[in-house]
């Protein structure tokens, strides 16, 4: 139990998320070292490893929040300074503004808020029910007063990965505070679908709009639709970033922040400027790359120009910067002091948005390579399986299914939260030890460690070695993976029941029938291929079995047509949602009956009515 303040932890997390640009809850060396040169300290490395050590408690390599806490404490009892909180304090203009209990201040980033809220007016400006509630404010507190109701958060979230949710099962007009509560539910767990990290975060804080959690939980949505077009179906010409000796696979492992600083560095290349940047901080602050890269990748009559390449002060070169930007409408995210200051998370979103708008990857007379790009789409099942792992918070975050799980860290991590305390983290291996010699060595035993956790947990693993997922083996590591999945979901059921004997397919089946036939409904499973399934007719009327009255069924049509079974699937999957069953599945695995999925729809469901 922490001896602070409410009014100081908010501090301290608004700090701790400075560092933690890609909010997975961690702070690496590279997150610190990058921000405090963007500071104009130049802290060598050795002096950053050690100040992790100060904090790291569990001797990851990384540090979480509740060991920076700790760590904060500790020097403040000793009266010392402490580094990292007196280097992002420089780096934020911290508001405080008063919380909903009396006397309790919330601390926010006045550049994050109005950068996000500028972001949700743009994205919103033709959505005709939220028409006349923008734009929003970027003074103040209007931007969480604004998401109160959930319905902003929600209309946000489709604004990244469109159709999450189902409109229809909004609650709109005047709402109570229980209708309220129900929109913000849905907005949580729609986020957790498309792969945000909502631990610690309540449908009550997001009401009450806390700006920290607000905040937070705004930066992942906007951020994963940011980067969901960074890829080779969205744009082929990627293809041209590929370096000498490089195959697809390699660059299509590369992370999203890895394969945008290869595309800014590639603008340069064929602009014919020697500058190359390593990041978007430090590197960008006088605006100069900045300016040569809008200039090339705009279209010839847009009339940008480079023009701020004149201005002496580097204040006015990212003005000038930035008014460039505005003529292909891409003035997003950033404002001057953003970009002198070299604000790490706002910067990466300015240059996202840019290759989103004009990626300027068009192939010369010789048009592409010849790659076959079948085999490098995500499939929808992997997306699943990528979501579910990043909404559980692992580190790193997931891009790749198959090469961030080759070292084994991952796998790890999962295995964990399925049977907490049953891996023993003295026998993994760490990141640092990959880079030595025998680093392939290091993280094939932690994959072969992962088997030997699997088969303790009773997994079907013939013919899988550790071997395989550090190969990258598709079928193989998706085997695990997807037995992962439902072993974590069953596990949730197991702890509401008080029982260590798994629950089996045929014991979910029975519960669903039972529910749906005490409440009157006429429908009914046989398993979970079964074809009426199809319809969601057994999965709607299972969560008004549920929530009783929760369910239009106005809006519910028989699922004549792959057009209405479409259209039902949609609407069920965001009412299990909305009444807190924390679903991944998309509406096409109901339709499609893929009765892996569906078999999580009902266990999720029957958790949340078990867990009552």
């Amino acid at each position: 139990m922490s001896q602070l303040g409410e009014e100081e932890l908010a501090d301290i997390r608004v700090q701790f998320d400075q560092f933690d640009a890609d909010r997975n809850g961690h702070i690496t060396a590279s997150e610190i070292g990058q921000l405090m040169k963007a500071l104009g300290s130049e802290v060598p490395g050795y002096q950053i490893r050690d100040m992790i050590k100060e904090v790291d408690l569990d001797e990851n390599g990384t540090v979480e929040f509740e060991e920076f806490v700790k760590m904060f404490e500790k020097v403040k009892s000793q009266k010392k300074s402490f580094k990292l909180a007196e280097t992002s304090e420089k780096a934020k203009h911290i508001v405080k503004v008063g919380g909903a209990v009396e006397g309790v201040q919330h601390a926010f980033s006045e550049e994050e808020t109005t950068a996000f809220t500028d972001w949700i007016n743009f994205q919103l400006e033709e959505d005709e029910e939220v028409k006349g509630r923008l734009p929003i404010s970027e003074e103040g507190t209007a931007l969480f007063e604004a998401v109160h109701d959930g319905i902003i958060l929600c209309k946000l979230i489709n604004t990244s990965i469109p159709n999450t949710v189902d409109e229809r099962a909004i609650n709109k007009g005047k709402l109570s505070i229980y209708k309220i509560h129900e929109n913000q539910t849905l907005a949580l767990n729609s986020a957790s679908a498309i792969g945000c990290n909502i631990v610690n975060i309540g449908a009550e804080d997001l009401a009450e709009g806390k700006p920290h959690l607000v905040l937070g939980l705004m930066w992942q949505v906007i951020r994963i639709g940011l980067f969901a077009k960074i890829s080779i179906q969205d744009c082929p010409g990627l293809v041209l970033l590929l370096k000498e000796g490089e195959t697809l696979a390699d660059l299509l492992a590369l992370s999203p922040e890895e394969i945008l600083l290869r595309w800014f560095n590639y603008q340069l290349e064929q602009a014919g400027h020697p500058r190359r940047v390593k990041n978007f901080s430090s590197d960008i602050t006088d605006s100069e790359c900045y300016t040569i890269v809008i200039n090339q990748i705009a279209p010839p009559d847009s009339g940008v120009d480079m023009s701020p390449l004149s201005l002496s002060t580097p204040e006015d070169r990212a003005e000038g910067m930035l008014q460039q930007a505005g003529r292909i409408g891409c003035r997003k995210f950033v404002r001057p002091k953003d970009v002198v200051k070299g604000h790490q998370k706002l910067n990466l979103a300015f240059v996202a948005n840019l290759f989103n708008t004009y990626p300027n990857l068009e192939p010369g007379e010789e048009g592409l390579l010849d790659f076959d790009l079948g085999d490098f789409g995500e499939t929808r099942e992997e997306r699943t399986f990528r979501n579910w792992m990043n909404s559980l918070g692992v580190n790193p975050f997931v891009n790749n299914l198959y090469s961030d799980l080759k070292d084994g860290l991952v796998l790890l991590q999962l295995i964990d939260k399925v049977k907490p305390g049953c891996v023993n983290w003295d026998k993994v291996n760490k990141e640092a030890s990959f880079k030595k010699i025998g680093g392939n060595m290091k993280k094939l035993e932690n994959c072969n460690y992962a088997v030997e956790l699997c088969h303790q947990l009773k997994f079907s693993l013939v013919g899988i070695a550790g071997s395989d997922i550090a190969d990258g083996n598709k079928n193989l590591t998706l085997a695990i993976v997807w037995q992962l999945m439902r072993a974590y979901t069953v596990s949730i059921l197991q702890q509401l029941a008080g029982s260590d004997k798994p629950i089996t397919d045929e014991e979910i089946v029975a519960w669903v029938n039972e529910k749906l036939s005490a409440a009157g409904k006429s429908s009914s499973i046989s398993s979970f291929k079964d074809n009426t399934i199809q319809t969601s007719r057994p999965v709607i009327d299972l969560v008004d079995s549920i929530q009783e009255g929760s369910i239009n069924y106005d809006i519910v049509n028989a699922g004549a047509t792959p057009e209405d079974r479409l259209s039902n699937a949609k609407y069920a999957i965001s009412m299990c949602r909305k009444i807190g069953a924390r679903v991944y599945a998309l509406p096409e695995d109901l339709v499609e009956v893929k009765h892996k999925m569906v078999m999580t729809v009902f266990a999720c469901l029957m958790a949340r009515a078990k867990g009552q």
